[in-house]
């Protein structure tokens, strides 16, 4: 599977969201990230339910992958308008009906994927293989942009690539967190299929998308 990027609309300029957008699109990008917090799972709010809905109205040829880091994520699906085309990533860690969540996502339409925090064992996924299109390995503690990459973060992606590979399903691993200029290219070496860059990367500091996007994907190709 050729590698793929997923732009953070958390890490753009909120002043220019929409021309940021349809700059991703024309240059050939496959998703837009979607961050959705509840200030209770983690400790801040992004995009809310009517932005994520909204993406859906402007986008070409990306598609929304979007990323719920919600207590009982389904109470969204409708304000987000979930269906044909969309990644809806859900956290092990927030769902204690997750099948059921998983079986929710795809009856809309939707490609079910589950996230995993840093401090989550990859054997969680196991039982799970079936449910799903991707796993969101996080490789940074979910709730703010910019953080640090967690100790073992390569061990762990490589760890879910095997448990994956082992199912003989075709599932994809995305990876969410420092997705940076220096360790893409070694997550790509760890399996990695789908990079979800931001500040780290694409987004830095004096940086054009029209430059830093066709770099980014041409390092994780």
């Amino acid at each position: 599977m050729k590698g793929m990027l997923s732009p953070s609309l958390m890490c753009a300029d909120p002043l220019n969201l929409q021309a940021d957008i349809e700059k991703l699109d024309a240059l050939g990008v496959e998703y837009i990230h979607l961050d959705f917090m509840d200030n209770k799972f983690v400790p801040n709010l992004t995009l809310d339910t009517t932005l994520v809905k909204a993406v859906k109205g402007v986008l070409k040829n990306m598609k929304r992958d979007i990323h719920i880091m919600a207590f009982e994520p389904e109470q969204f699906f409708d304000r987000m308008e979930i269906g044909s085309g969309d990644i809806v990533s859900v956290h092990y860690e927030a769902c204690d009906n997750l099948r059921e969540v998983l079986g929710e996502i795809r009856s809309r339409g939707a490609s079910p994927f589950v996230a995993i925090s840093p401090d989550t064992k990859p054997e969680v996924i196991t039982d799970y293989l079936d449910y799903i299109d991707g796993v969101v390995v996080m490789t940074v503690y979910p709730g703010f942009a910019g953080r640090p990459i967690v100790e073992g973060s390569f061990e762990k992606l490589s760890a879910v690539r095997k448990l994956i590979d082992d199912s003989g399903r075709d599932i994809i691993l995305e990876v969410d967190g420092h997705v940076s200029w220096d360790l893409c290219q070694k997550m790509r070496q760890c399996g990695a299929d789908l990079f979800v860059a931001g500040s780290s990367s694409i987004y830095g500091k004096g940086l054009k998308l029209e430059d830093s996007v066709p770099k980014m994907m041409e390092l994780i190709k």
